[in-house]
């Protein structure tokens, strides 16, 4: 028996458990050729103790990295630069429009650069304040309306702009001393949360110009005094006082204590407005665009006085509202003035009638 036939079963296939010697040629094996073993299915592993480790879906590039509360946690967003802050001395601000910056300049307000178009900085208006300006350090530049553009960002310039340092609130002590010197019955307008710039500078410019006395404004979730407010409010801003307070309830109930009475303009005020006898030392409180006053700060009013409406519309705008009650609140106080005045006259008329009257009997005595 050769090897070959040693190495082959009674079929004639190969025998596993024996080495087979190849001849050289390449065979073929085909699906009949294959052993029992090759189509017996493959043995099952015995089920593991161990907890399966289930793999997450997406796989990461990175483990994360986790900190203790000790350890510093850095942003997710890495910065290219880091954010720098300035003091409140170096912030600056931007002012435009041609009665915005004249009436800065009549006030001597400290401007540091004044960016002008050629034809306007030799008007009238503008050639002698301009000299001033420039002798006390403010740098003037003479640019054409494509770089006013660019500086004050499309917005309607009229041929000038100016940097001009942040605002210079005063606090609320001196806001009341002030008012209390520059009238018998001042009147104080505060603002509970407006947050719109346009309507700010639109209640400063009508206060301001009706005699109001003064403004107090809260430090949160409200505008402050900014370039779009001073542009707004047409230079009004030069003579007219703005204290920012941080607690609004507080600053009303220092108002109280200084002798003023607090009337809030509500849409569910109990008393119409011109119903109210709004009369010695006041303070009117203005609500937000949205919501109007808030419940604290109605508690903490003496009066709530609203405006009649007749027609559909449910309410007014914050601007508006404001300057409807401060022209009724200053004409109740002209009408009283000219009433007392017209008495006066009376009572002066009716003694020189007297006189007369008396001249005349004495002269016919005689």
């Amino acid at each position: 028996m050769t090897n070959q036939d040693r190495n082959a079963d009674a079929k004639g296939r190969p025998n596993p458990r024996k080495p087979f010697k190849s001849n050289g040629k390449r065979r073929i094996v085909s699906s009949k050729d294959r052993t029992n073993k090759d189509r017996t299915p493959a043995r099952t592993a015995a089920p593991s103790t161990r907890p399966a480790v289930i793999k997450p879906a997406v796989k990461q590039s990175k483990p994360i990295k986790t900190t203790s509360a000790a350890e510093e946690v850095k942003p997710a967003v890495k910065q290219s630069k880091p954010i720098e802050t300035t003091s409140a001395g170096e912030e600056t601000d931007l002012i435009y429009g041609r009665h915005t910056v004249l009436s800065a300049l009549e006030n001597g307000r400290n401007l540091n650069r004044i960016w002008i178009l050629p034809q306007l900085r030799y008007d009238p208006r503008f050639h002698t304040l301009l000299l001033e300006a420039k002798a006390n350090g403010t740098v003037i530049d003479e640019v054409d309306p494509k770089r006013l553009d660019q500086v004050t960002h499309r917005a309607n310039h009229q041929g000038v702009a100016a940097q001009i340092a942040p605002y210079a609130y005063i606090e609320l002590a001196d806001l009341i001393a002030r008012a209390k010197a520059a009238s018998e019955q001042p009147v104080i307008v505060v603002i509970d949360s407006i947050t719109d710039p346009h309507n700010l500078g639109a209640i400063i410019r009508t206060a301001e110009a009706l005699g109001a006395q003064g403004m107090a404004i809260p430090q949160r979730r409200a505008v402050g005094i900014t370039s779009t407010v001073m542009k707004v409010a047409s230079g009004a801003l030069e003579s007219f006082p703005v204290a920012r307070v941080v607690n609004l309830r507080e600053a009303l109930q220092e108002l109280k204590a200084a002798g003023f009475w607090i009337y809030g303009l509500a849409v569910n005020g109990s008393q119409s407005i011109h119903a109210a006898r709004l009369e010695g030392a006041t303070v009117l409180v203005i609500g937000s665009e949205g919501e109007g006053l808030s419940l604290l700060t109605q508690r903490c009013c003496d009066f709530l006085i609203s405006i009649p409406l007749q027609g559909k519309t449910p309410s007014l705008n914050a601007s508006v509202a404001a300057g409807m009650a401060l022209y009724e609140l200053f004409r109740q106080r002209w009408s009283n003035t000219l009433q007392l005045e017209t008495v006066k006259k009376k009572e002066g008329e009716g003694e020189k009638q007297y006189l007369e009257k008396r001249k005349v009997t004495e002269y016919k005595e005689k």
